[in-house]
């Protein structure tokens, strides 16, 4: 909370400025309690926010530390990975995690700013929380995206991934993975608020008229029509503030079984698989990858 590219800050989840003093601030947060309690007809979320905004500014020590991990935040491409300690294999994984929408992301920024930025400011925690939400959006989802895949490299060799995949005009599916419980077509979003479901699809005050569900399930199809392969099930991932439960079982899409998850939920899943899902044998695994290999075209290697 508070450190991505969509999060509002302690600061304007108070609605203070940066430079109130303390009793600005103490006067802020009383009223922030009063508007957001439920009690009074205020938004049970919106109120944990606000107190968990004061436990981070409410006291000088704590607004100085604030302060200065605001200055150091990162959101920078990331360095590639140091080998780990340890005898563990990792997944083993094809295309670059995030890469494309990073792309995007300083494409649209240059498009903002009227002219290139350096990388040091493109990552800016300033510049970035200036731009659009459509901008700050990409970059949120660039870094979801590199999430998702440091989980997914943990699951270990029996399993393999492929980030970053064209499917079709335009359309790329962020992961597919490819593990003893089934091939798995995986999307990794940041709204930046809570996420419900209806009737099947994404509904939220950030979510607006996208349908991430459906983009999701016809990418998938996409590919299991070119490599012709068969996918156990689809995945949404969402950060672990944006989702009321660890995971959210929408049903069958097209065909298709559908889960939401919680990024920490999503090595289990894909351990365990989609419950009905068939589990593959090792002959069929094979084949399978040797398909993908073939077939599956990844954006950025």
């Amino acid at each position: 909370m508070f450190d991505g590219p969509l999060s509002a800050s302690a600061y304007e989840v108070l609605g203070v400025a940066t430079t109130a003093d303390e009793d600005q601030l103490r006067r802020a947060y009383r009223l922030r309690l009063r508007e957001t309690h439920p009690d009074t007809g205020g938004d049970a979320a919106l109120f944990v926010r606000v107190q968990q905004a004061w436990e981070l500014i409410g006291t000088p020590e704590d607004r100085a530390s604030y302060d200065r991990g605001r200055e150091v935040v990162s959101w920078g491409a990331p360095r590639a990975s140091a080998a780990r300690a340890g005898t563990r294999p990792r997944t083993r994984s094809y295309g670059q995690a995030g890469g494309w929408r990073r792309m995007r992301y300083r494409r649209m920024l240059t498009d903002h700013l009227g002219r290139s930025a350096t990388d040091g400011e493109a990552y800016d925690p300033a510049v970035v929380r200036s731009a659009p939400w459509e901008v700050r959006r990409m970059l949120a989802d660039a870094l979801a995206e590199e999430a998702t895949a440091a989980a997914i490299d943990d699951l270990g060799i029996g399993f393999t991934a492929w980030h970053g995949v064209a499917c079709g005009q335009d359309a790329v599916l962020d992961h597919v993975v490819l593990g003893p419980a089934g091939l798995y077509g995986l999307v990794s979003e940041d709204f930046g608020d809570s996420v419900r479901f209806r009737q099947g699809e994404a509904i939220g005050s950030t979510v607006g008229g996208s349908t991430p569900v459906a983009d999701l399930v016809a990418r998938v199809r996409s590919i299991s029509r070119t490599a012709r392969v068969r996918f156990a099930g689809a995945v949404l991932i969402l950060p672990d503030e944006d989702l009321d439960e660890p995971a959210v079982v929408l049903g069958s899409v097209r065909g298709l079984p559908v889960v939401v998850v919680r990024r920490s939920a999503l090595r289990p899943l894909l351990r365990g698989g989609i419950p009905g899902a068939r589990p593959l044998g090792v002959t069929e695994a094979f084949d399978v990858r040797t398909r993908l290999v073939q077939s599956a075209r990844v954006i950025m290697t």
